[in-house]
């Protein structure tokens, strides 16, 4: 029985993994979950598994709860999370928080020996290059829970980093591949959230529409994979079937492909290096439509060039992408600014930023508060 901790389980990747659990129960059980705010669904995931121990990131809710599930431990606050992920008995810590906020936790986890199931892309955005030096004193394993990086991890099998030429991640290209560019200052918040493929929370399906999520993920690779930005590329892949391909120095070239469900990437995280039998959605082949691909074109998703670049400069310049975007974010989503806005403030920020070589982790975590902050309070400036 491989025990396990889930961090932000009422958002979309933790709903999905719950539904891993049910059809694993003998294999897996959930011993810490966390919601920031949804402490219903939280206490109704409490019952329902009966998992002990429970923290809600948001301390103001501590106020508005008079009641809670019997045999469970509730705690409020990032804090009481930390010392839990340190002092709560478990195997595994799924990090399924949304953005900035999930960076900690994965600190902590390496920091205790556990393994960290990664769906927490700023995690290794905003601090790669750290948690890779505390990766080597530590007894933790990172397991990629994006589909792309699962599908990354499965192909590779045992080859080395010599062996591969290069990484091609797919994208959906989100709602708005076909639009026409003209008509991009027309595109509402109620649109960006319609993905066409995944059902996803606020802050991944705009990223998504940006396509800054694919940037995020080629610097993600980079640093789970040990290959350079040059050799890690980018398609669009409509079907959303191909999640990754491997180009091997000889020429061959492997894919993993699997019908787009996250609970497929969550299991392998969760069962690593094992495949176990599921009942999870199958893929069959002969249902499959037409595969196409084609080039993402930088025109239509500035923001994933913008993000390459700051990674290729390396230092601190990736975490002001991370938190500008994320102030842009919210900005879009209260409709103060327009979509195409977005790009033009992350841009900003980052070109104007003096970058700093080799931060440390308060500093990430500073500088990315401080810009986020200056994001929202001078928002009108930088458009």
């Amino acid at each position: 029985m491989k025990k396990i901790a889930i961090l932000g389980i009422t958002g979309s990747i933790g709903i999905s993994a719950l539904e891993v659990v049910r059809q694993h129960r003998d294999d897996l059980e959930i011993v810490l979950a966390t919601s920031h705010d949804n402490y219903q669904k939280l206490f109704e995931y409490a019952i329902e598994f009966n998992i002990t121990e429970l923290v809600i990131t948001n301390p103001d809710r501590q106020k508005q709860i008079t009641d809670r599930p019997e045999h469970s431990n509730l705690q409020f606050g990032d804090e009481q999370l930390q010392y839990k992920i340190e002092s709560v008995d478990c195997d595994i810590v799924l990090n399924a928080i949304s953005g900035s906020a999930g960076l900690r936790s994965s600190i902590t986890t390496i920091s205790t020996g556990k393994d960290l199931a990664l769906a927490n892309k700023e995690s290794l955005v905003m601090a790669g290059k750290k948690i890779m030096q505390m990766l080597k004193i530590s007894k933790s394993r990172i397991l990629p829970v994006d589909s792309e990086h699962s599908a990354i991890l499965q192909a590779l099998g045992n080859s080395t980093p010599e062996e591969v030429r290069s990484i091609i991640i797919t994208a959906s290209g989100g709602p708005f591949r076909d639009l026409p560019l003209k008509e991009f200052n027309k595109i509402t918040v109620e649109d960006t959230l319609d993905h066409p493929t995944w059902d996803m929370g606020a802050k991944i399906s705009i990223d998504s529409a940006t396509m800054l999520n694919k940037g995020l993920e080629v610097i993600e690779a980079h640093w789970l994979f040990n290959k350079s930005y040059q050799d890690i590329k980018a398609v669009i892949h409509p079907q959303s079937i191909i999640h990754s391909f491997i180009e091997f120095v000889d020429g061959s070239i492997l894919a993993q492909l699997s019908f787009p469900t996250m609970q497929i990437p969550i299991l392998y995280a969760l069962t690593y290096p094992k495949h176990i039998i599921s009942s999870l959605p199958k893929t069959n082949i002969l249902d499959l439509p037409n595969l196409n691909f084609k080039p993402l074109s930088t025109k239509r998703y500035p923001l994933f060039q913008i993000a390459l670049q700051a990674a290729e400069q390396g230092g601190i310049l990736t975490t002001v992408v991370n938190a500008a975007n994320e102030a842009a974010i919210d900005l879009f989503l209260t409709k103060k600014i327009m979509f195409t806005d977005i790009a033009k403030i992350v841009e900003k920020q980052v070109n104007k930023f003096d970058n700093i070589s080799d931060p440390d982790i308060d500093e990430i975590i500073e500088i990315n508060n401080k810009v986020y902050i200056q994001t929202k309070q001078n928002y009108k400036k930088l458009i």
